[in-house]
């Protein structure tokens, strides 16, 4: 199982020559770095890839490095565990449909692509991708309880607690009553190690202050930030970041 303080002291030490990028198996990368190292160029790109897995979240990195080897477990057992929301769904929807009093005031569920999106970008680790569409989603439908709950696991392993607890809280609000999930959830165990959960955890899971429940704003991006990011891609196309790289270095341009 590959390390990410390996890995940095092999970028720091011998990035030019491309050693931290055969260790994460990524032969290809390191053929390029071997054949740039006559330029220097590599051993700088070595430096910063060293920084980026020092900074690098350790759940982040193991999903990226370690792939299943990473999550392993961990993630058979939450699509597990997310089958059976998705199951649990459809019956409180009939129930719903059955407690209607006339025909006319019956509605039917919107059919919602960004969350089915949303949840594909999740199962691949693309997380702030995931987080964009999930938000379009509850534009769809504000009261969707299952997006509520992913975005707030999306936004924990982002470590922006902030929203986190925001969209737990209207899932909590909604009816989602699983708080063994909570207690459990790999993903959300970035919010758990805060110290306001255990107040959040007491207050039934939801926030004290009334104030926090109000509509999440949309983020505002400036065009400093989207010329970064617009660079960051050119990087990506010229062979110098992975995908991986790119993301992780848009993930923290967005916070």
């Amino acid at each position: 199982m590959r390390n990410k303080t390996v890995a940095a002291v092999f970028g720091f030490f011998l990035g030019s020559l491309g050693v931290h990028r055969f260790y994460l198996g990524q032969i290809g990368m390191g053929i390029l770095y071997l054949l740039l190292s006559v330029t220097g160029i590599s051993a700088i790109l070595g430096i910063i890839d060293a920084i980026v897995f020092l900074s690098m979240d350790n759940v982040v990195f193991d999903a990226k490095y370690n792939g299943r080897e990473g999550y392993g477990r961990k993630e058979q057992r939450y699509n597990r565990q997310e089958r059976r929301q998705e199951q649990r769904a459809p019956r409180q929807e009939r129930q719903q449909r059955r407690s209607a009093p006339t025909r006319s005031s019956r509605q039917v569920p919107k059919h919602n692509p960004h969350k089915e999106s949303g949840i594909e970008k999740y199962k691949e680790y693309d997380f702030e991708d995931a987080i964009i569409d999930f938000n379009k989603a509850l534009v769809v439908n504000p009261n969707d309880v299952a997006v509520h709950f992913n975005i707030a696991c999306a936004y924990s392993i982002t470590e922006n607690s902030e929203k986190a607890f925001h969209h737990l809280d209207k899932a909590v609000e909604l009816g989602f009553s699983d708080f063994e999930k909570i207690k459990e959830h790999d993903a959300l165990a970035y919010l758990r190690i805060q110290e306001e959960f255990e107040a959040f955890a007491k207050n039934g899971y939801q926030l004290q202050n009334t104030k926090a429940k109000t509509t999440e704003p949309a983020p505002e991006i400036s065009e400093n930030l989207l010329e970064q990011i617009k660079r960051l891609g050119e990087l990506r196309e010229k062979g110098f970041l992975t995908q991986e790289e790119f993301l992780a270095q848009k993930r923290k341009l967005l916070r």
